[in-house]
C-alpha cells in the first residue's frame, strides 16, 4: 500500500493469463450476413461438464456473440449488452450499431482489467453491412473483415477458414464452411465436441441451427 492506496494484484497472478479456453468458436462474413458457429461441449478440467452448452448468445435480432472462457462471466456480459441495447433503442428510437455494442463491451472489460472477466468473445451482427469484432479479457478490440476463431480448437478451425473462405460466399456456403471449421477442430481438440450450433444474422433477422456431427 502506497499513500493509502492498495497496490493492484500482480500481473503474473491475474487469472486467465494461462487459462485453457476449452472450446471452438468461429465467426465469418458472407454476402449480406454474419455466420457464427460453436461446438456444444463444456469442460471443467478433464471433465466433460455438459454436452449441450450454448456458446452463441443472442443480443438483439441483429447481433450476437460467441463465448470462450468462463460461461458465467460471458452470460453476465451478454445480459449487460442486451439490456443496454434495449435501453438505447427506447431512448434513441434506433438500433445501436455493432461497433457500439463491441465498444461498450470493450469498455466493461477494460474497466475490470484488475479482476478480469475470463473470456474471449466474437461479436457479430449487421448494420448497413455485416460486422465482426474480436475482444479479449482486457478489452482489446479488433475488427475482422473476413473471419475469426477463438478457443482451444481455433488453430485447427483457422486452417480450414484460411483454405476455404471466399468473400463472395452466400449464406449456405458460409454455414457449410463454418460447420466444417468447427467439426475439424472437434476431431483434434478434446475440449470441443458434441455437435455444432450455428447462428445466421442477416437483414431477414436472426436464425439458429443445430447441426449434429
Amino acid at each position: 500500500m502506497v499513500n493509502g492506496i492498495m497496490d493492484p494484484p500482480l500481473k503474473a497472478e491475474l487469472p486467465g493469463k494461462n487459462i485453457f479456453h476449452g472450446t471452438t468458436t468461429v465467426g465469418l462474413i458472407v454476402r449480406d450476413a454474419v455466420i457464427l458457429a460453436a461446438d456444444k461441449r463444456a469442460t471443467a478440467g478433464n471433465l466433460i461438464a455438459s454436452r449441450r452448452a450454448k456458446k452463441i448468445l443472442k443480443i438483439t435480432d441483429y447481433a450476437a456473440l460467441t463465448i470462450s472462457g468462463l460461461v458465467a462471466d460471458a452470460q453476465a456480459l451478454a445480459d449487460t449488452l442486451r439490456e443496454n441495447a434495449r435501453y438505447y433503442e427506447i431512448v434513441n428510437n434506433k438500433r445501436v450499431s455493432i461497433r457500439g455494442l463491441a465498444t461498450l463491451l470493450s469498455n466493461i472489460l477494460f474497466s475490470s482489467r484488475w479482476y478480469p472477466y475470463i473470456v474471449q468473445l466474437i461479436v457479430g451482427g449487421i448494420d448497413d453491412s455485416p460486422r465482426l469484432f474480436v475482444l479479449d479479457l482486457y478489452g482489446s478490440i479488433t475488427e475482422e473483415r473476413d473471419y475469426a476463431s477463438t478457443g482451444s480448437g481455433s488453430p485447427i478451425a483457422l486452417g480450414v477458414l484460411e483454405d476455404r473462405y471466399r468473400e463472395d460466399m452466400n449464406i449456405e456456403d458460409g454455414v457449410k464452411i463454418a460447420y466444417e471449421a468447427v467439426k475439424a477442430a472437434i476431431s483434434r481438440d478434446s475440449a470441443s465436441g458434441d455437435g455444432v450450433d450455428v447462428a445466421i444474422i442477416s437483414r431477414r433477422g436472426y436464425e439458429e441451427r443445430h447441426i449434429p456431427l
